[in-house]
């Protein structure tokens, strides 16, 4: 017996047989991606890698994405405006390299404030897709992951904020930075690809940096002492230069917007938040390292000497000219619904 398909059932399947054939029919764009990270880094094959051939497929292979790993293209802190300026396509970036430029993501810097990589992933891009567009118009945002909250790790035993004083540190952002340097210590902001040799040759005293990504860039031979507090997180985001983007066809930036998305943003950082997981029983295995369990006070002191970040944030937000505490409720709500907030 034949069945009757009905109208709705026929629309559908017009519609998807149209979105096929737009696709087929597209030219092949072939796009570049720029990071500083090594390519053996999770992030590299688990997260980006996934990210551009799930992009690929969906477009029927007219969207390739080629990449451009280890700084190649730009430092670090020129991530942002190599998307911007369309030096590459997409980029992978830390808004906090460029301290004051994004104040409103930078409220995810905070110390203390955020416990889960995958859950503050999800809430950040709920609660940034608000402010997006007024910050970072300049380029068209993807998504922004976080990494599962690092430590400091240093070449000599740190234990309180006291013993920061004369102290030089990477910080792993500008908020990080500001804490460091109230605690009398000093910063030095290089990417990560040169944080080794830094540290190595007595430039700095430490670092903050997640858990096990230390040892991708071989700094585990030189910083042997890890407090263990969750010390802060950092924001990263994929961002894709906006003509590059505009000229992409309707079908195209379709393939696109699906893949920037909370869920993505999730998927991007899952590899790595599983890989850093491992990083503090490794270090409390080795007898090379110290693992450093803070007493009740001594974490009490890293936290009461951190909180004056929050009225500094408030302060640059509101001198935007917008509602701190609406935008900082917001997020907390997020984080909260997220099981995320610290």
């Amino acid at each position: 017996m034949k069945q009757r398909l009905t109208g709705a059932v026929c629309a559908a399947i017009m519609a998807g047989g149209f979105a096929g054939t737009a696709l087929a029919e597209d030219k092949v764009v072939e796009m570049s991606f720029s990071h500083d990270l090594p390519t053996q880094h999770p992030l590299h094959s688990q997260g980006f890698q996934v990210w551009a051939d799930s992009i690929r497929a969906a477009s029927n292979g007219t969207l390739d994405i080629s990449f451009f790993p280890a700084g190649q293209l730009g430092k670090a802190e020129d991530e942002y405006d190599i998307a911007k300026f369309g030096i590459a396509d997409f980029v992978w970036a830390n808004p906090g390299h460029t301290p004051g430029r994004f104040p409103i993501m930078a409220l995810g810097e905070l110390p203390f404030f955020i416990k889960s990589g995958l859950g503050g992933t999800e809430a950040m891009n709920e609660w940034y897709a608000a402010y997006k567009d007024q910050e970072m118009s300049d380029v068209k945002f993807c998504v922004v992951h976080l990494h599962d909250p690092g430590t400091l790790h240093s070449t000599s035993e740190i234990r309180t904020p006291a013993e920061m004083k004369g102290k030089t540190i990477r910080p792993a952002n500008g908020t990080i930075g500001r804490l460091v340097q109230s605690m009398g210590g000093s910063s030095v902001q290089v990417g990560p690809s040169e944080a080794r040799e830094v540290l190595e040759r007595g430039a700095a005293d430490g670092i903050t940096f997640p858990w096990r990504s230390i040892s991708i860039f071989g700094m585990d031979d030189v910083v042997h002492y890890h407090p263990d507090m969750p010390l802060y997180v950092t924001n990263f985001i994929i961002a894709m230069n906006k003509d590059r983007y505009d000229s992409l066809s309707e079908s195209q930036q379709g393939v696109i917007d699906d893949h920037c998305s909370p869920e993505w943003g999730a998927k991007i950082a899952a590899g790595w938040v599983a890989f850093d997981n491992e990083g503090k029983r490794l270090f409390q295995e080795s007898p090379e390292h110290h693992v450093l369990e803070l007493s009740d006070d001594e974490l009490q002191q890293w936290k009461d000497a951190s909180a004056f970040l929050l009225d500094d944030w408030k302060a640059n937000v509101s001198a935007k000219g917008l509602d701190a505490d609406a935008i900082y409720d917001a997020f907390v709500e997020r984080l909260e619904a997220h099981d995320a907030k610290f």
